[in-house]
């Protein structure tokens, strides 16, 4: 003990003598610090986790961009293929490969039919990666035409739909085909996002053989270009070439350098909300750091009082402690740096087969220098405060904590030394993400959560302070234990209130989500939307509907497609558009024109044009997202239309029932501007409240893709299915990440309850000491922490209810309705984990020898 006391030469000898000792002290064990390294490694885990699957996805994508595209550069139109000049130019760029994607009605002998998503492609196809098919066959041999049929290959979803198996006809449009094959993979699926319907993968020439390639209808073709010199470069090269030869072509052009754009945002966006989880779960586990150090300081009260006595100073009890602290942290960092790395390596070995994308699994050292960091100033951050309050505290007092513990604030070197660490903590949040805005919401959000569960506590303390002396023994003892020297409520409110809040906030957007999507919804939607109804049969189709459903409401509009080229005179490709409006301005459009406002809009500025009226192009447009651009009354809007830029002034704007999932457009042009233009009809069909649900819309979908071959019948039933689907997963995958919150909540409860053990043994030795009987303690204990995890979850369901309310009114842009259930649930789960860790505890200490602790008191 000499050593400690002597004098070093020099800052660095006293550390290295703080960090011996601190590790001479750590070969007793680490008990008291298993919940701190639990929460550590758990929050470093879902940071370093959530970032290297990110980084596996993301690279996976980027290293086979070429195959996902199918080529070197991409050029995609709708409703029209490319001019002879068009396609001489790409054929002197490379070697190319045309593909066309459109849907259609899919027709069995027995009547049924169904939606299906058509791909032609041509006889090389695919140029790059394999396509895979049940039996395997070359492409020639697949789509070959023999016996008055055309070959096919079908997703398996197709031939359970219709009840057929290989071998078997079916007709879409004016074309046979025979299903040769099932479809197991395609190289490029990711590269023409998701569908509604299965797949069926046939020949360009039994692709225009159907009759549904018509002037107006709604086709993609997309052209793949492969390069001699396929670097990224030359890619970039081409497409900046084809926009300078072609300016007015309209296409889409991408790169190998981004082939599925749209999936590689939303994979960034999901990541990001998952990173916040992943902060949630460290910020939760900071609480059981902060908890683990208190009672570890606690129960080193003798040590500390010994090297204090032999002339410690205050400050090299301090480094010491932050010593072991840190030499702690950097263990569970370890260990969460080590299950993080290896989490993409272990989804790739278990799931790579069935995941449709491609990962990348590698080490990342940026990902893990920050999730160390994140873990590192998180230990630091919530140990110093406690750590800094040994600072002060005299021998004498040490002694005594047990039975007058002091309440001071730390020193306030050691309150600045906190700041700067929690300021650190939200500075690595919002500018290490990639959307600084948002990051600030949440850093400032949590905080705020931090600040309302401590004053909770502190509320909760000081009415239990406050309340009558009431007659019962065990009510009395549990209202005294709520808020006496060494509670552990503080605790056990931070922990279990922001588990319960994140828990109850993602069961309202759940539940929202769901009800919007699956009951509000239907309830006003049409019940089907009918698609590339050409313009000639448009009279045709709609008596033949009138005749077949009398009662039923049906709305027909004229549709094109347009690409956004230009708004208010600035290149789109120039604005910085909000993200709540970016997907105006990403690829083409649906357009229409109208002699009035359509049904559900309402003009709300400027004034809609006179029936019949000539002159230069005029356009309505959508309030909201003229507004979101800075669009005015008078501004210019180019759109390009079948290859063709047309300028339009903006005429008026008007406000849309985007949730009616009626015929809605952004744009509305004045019939003068499309006069003569080929185009074709988009309609849609409500039943009647009385007809049969089911069995009506089975009648129409089989009765109109007879009659109608060429127009396409989307059930939106089917449509809203898929999408919930779509939503269910997301939602899944939310949840799952959120457990790990939820697992750091419970881990600092069952932390925070073990610190308070030692008061548990004293209480339960003197009351039994002076004749409480065992249950009679049990119920005093179960009256407390059934108080406290009432009082908590009623704080947890309204803190997760205003933050659900928030994010579905104003992020989603959907009505609220709050989800009781949900929060009954939520309650519950807290008063069993409350009390079951309570009393886990509790049993123990009640089970203590009187003798040995009335001992040392």
């Amino acid at each position: 003990m000499s050593a400690f006391v002597s004098t070093s030469p020099g800052a660095l000898a006293g550390a290295a003598l703080a960090v011996r000792l601190a590790v001479r002290e750590l070969r007793g064990g680490i008990q008291g610090f298993r919940i701190f390294l639990a929460c550590i490694a758990l929050g470093v885990t879902a940071i370093a986790g959530v970032g290297s699957m990110s980084r596996a996805l993301t690279d996976g994508i980027a290293h086979e961009g070429r195959t996902i595209l199918g080529a070197d550069a991409a050029f995609s139109l709708i409703h029209r293929e490319a001019s002879p000049e068009e396609r001489a130019f790409l054929d002197r760029s490379g070697t190319v490969g045309v593909v066309a994607t459109m849907r259609g009605m899919a027709r069995a002998a027995d009547g049924g039919s169904t939606l299906v998503e058509m791909k032609a492609v041509d006889a090389g196809y695919p140029r790059l990666g394999e396509l895979k098919l049940d039996p395997q066959l070359a492409t020639a041999d697949l789509l070959a035409r023999r016996d008055g049929a055309f070959g096919a290959a079908a997703d398996p979803a197709l031939l359970a739909r219709l009840n057929l198996k290989p071998g078997d006809r079916i007709e879409v449009g004016a074309a046979t085909f025979e299903l040769r094959a099932l479809v197991r993979q395609e190289p490029d699926r990711l590269a023409g996002g998701i569908g509604f319907g299965p797949r069926l993968l046939v020949g360009e020439d039994a692709l225009r053989a159907t009759g549904l390639v018509q002037p107006g209808s709604l086709v993609r073709w997309t052209y793949r270009v492969l390069l001699a010199d396929g670097s990224d470069a030359a890619a970039q090269a081409l497409t900046e070439a084809a926009e300078a030869a072609f300016p007015q072509a309209g296409w889409e052009a991408r790169t190998r350098a981004n082939a599925s754009p749209q999936l590689e945002r939303q994979i960034e966006r999901f990541t990001q909300f998952l990173t916040f989880v992943g902060l949630t779960a460290l910020m939760v586990g900071g609480v059981g750091v902060a908890s683990a150090v208190k009672s570890y300081m606690d129960k080193k009260r003798e040590v500390i009082a010994t090297f204090k006595a032999l002339g410690a100073s205050g400050a090299k009890v301090f480094a010491i402690y932050l010593a072991q602290v840190l030499l702690l942290g950097g263990l569970g960092v370890i260990i969460g740096l080590a299950v993080g790395a290896a989490l993409p390596f272990a989804v790739a070995a278990l799931f790579g087969a069935v995941i449709p994308i491609p990962l990348a699994p590698a080490l990342y050292p940026d990902v893990l220098g920050l999730a160390l960091l994140y873990g590192l100033v998180t230990a630091a951050a919530f140990a110093l405060w406690p750590l800094g309050r040994a600072h002060d505290v005299p021998v004498s007092a040490l002694f005594r904590d047990m039975v007058a513990p002091e309440r001071r604030w730390p020193r306030p070197r050691y309150a600045v030394l906190t700041a700067v660490a929690v300021a650190a903590l939200a500075a690595l949040a919002i500018f290490t993400s990639g959307d600084p805005w948002l990051a600030a919401v949440y850093v400032g959000a949590a905080g705020a959560v931090f600040v309302l569960l401590r004053l909770v506590a502190a509320a909760i303390m000081a009415l239990a302070r406050r309340v009558p002396r009431v007659r019962s023994t065990e009510l009395r003892l549990a209202i005294a234990n709520i808020h006496r020297p060494g509670t552990v409520t503080p605790a056990v409110v931070l922990s279990l209130g922001l588990g319960l809040a994140l828990l109850v906030t993602l069961a309202q957007i759940d539940s929202n989500l769901r009800r919007q999507l699956t009951s509000s919804l239907p309830e006003r939607a049409p019940s089907f939307f009918f698609v590339d109804i050409p313009n000639a049969e448009a009279g045709r189709f709609d008596r033949f509907i009138t005749e077949l459903v009398p009662d039923g409401q049906l709305t027909r509009v004229p549709m094109l497609r347009g690409r956004l080229i230009s708004l208010g005179g600035r290149a789109v490709e120039t604005i910085q558009a909000p993200q709540n409006v970016a997907w105006v301005l990403s690829g083409d459009r649906g357009i229409t024109y109208a002699e009035a406002p359509p049904d559900g809009s309402r003009v709300v500025e400027g004034a809609w044009w006179t029936a019949g009226e000539t002159g230069p192009p005029l356009v309505s447009m959508e309030k909201r997202i003229a507004e979101a651009f800075d669009l005015k009354i008078g501004d210019k809007i180019v759109v390009n239309v079948l290859g063709r830029n047309i300028e339009a002034t903006l005429s008026n704007l008007r406000t849309l029932d985007w949730e009616s999932l009626g015929i809605n457009f952004v744009l509305v042009f004045n019939p003068e501007t499309f006069r003569g233009a080929p185009h074709t009809h988009l309609a849609t069909l409500s039943l009647a409240n009385g007809s049969d649900g089911t069995k009506a819309e089975l009648d129409v979908l089989t009765k109109v893709a007879a009659a109608f071959p060429t127009v396409t019948t989307v059930r939106v039933k089917d449509a809203l299915a898929a999408v919930n689907d779509l939503v269910g997963n997301l939602i899944n995958g939310i949840r799952g990440a959120s457990i790990l919150t939820l697992v750091a909540a419970v881990l600092v409860l069952a932390g925070a309850l073990a610190a308070g053990h030692r008061h548990r043994v004293y209480d339960a030795v003197i009351l039994k000491t002076l004749g409480a009987t065992r249950g009679r303690l049990l119920t005093a204990y179960v009256l407390e922490y059934a108080a406290l995890g009432l009082v908590t979850a009623v704080f947890g369901v309204l803190a997760g209810s205003v933050a659900g309310w928030a994010i579905v009114t104003y992020a989603m842009k959907i009505p609220f309705a709050w989800n009781g259930p949900g929060a009954v649930v939520a309650v519950v789960a807290a008063l069993v984990l409350t009390v079951a860790f309570g009393l886990a505890g509790t049993w123990r200490a009640l089970g203590e020898k009187p003798a040995p602790v009335l001992r040392h008191l």
